[in-house]
């Protein structure tokens, strides 16, 4: 927006524009850990077929494992946030559109 009408309608775009970026930095988080299960998933991956040990099996021992378990519970953190951040966001941004058209 290139002005505001008053500081009210200011305040909720900028906290609005501060809940997008926590957002972002969350999504960011929630690439990381998936990421981490997915290179995860792979050296297991090889190392259980350099051991003779079938890709279902290496599957099952790596969905068991402490580091699958930890990737895909802070991927699934971090996308709660992110989208409680969103969410916040688009009520700001709402507020802040709401005190635009009252003010005119």
């Amino acid at each position: 927006m290139p002005a505001f009408y008053s500081d009210e309608e200011r305040a909720a775009w900028v906290l609005a524009e501060s809940l997008i970026e926590r957002a972002r930095e969350m999504m960011k988080n929630a690439e990381t850990a998936l990421t981490t299960w997915k290179v995860g998933k792979e050296m297991n991956r090889l190392r259980c077929a350099r051991r003779g040990i079938s890709t279902s099996d290496a599957e099952i021992r790596w969905s068991d494992s402490a580091n699958a378990k930890n990737a895909i519970t802070d991927n699934t953190f971090h996308t709660g946030l992110a989208t409680m951040y969103f969410g916040a966001a688009a009520a700001n941004y709402q507020r802040a559109l709401y005190l635009r058209n009252r003010a005119r």
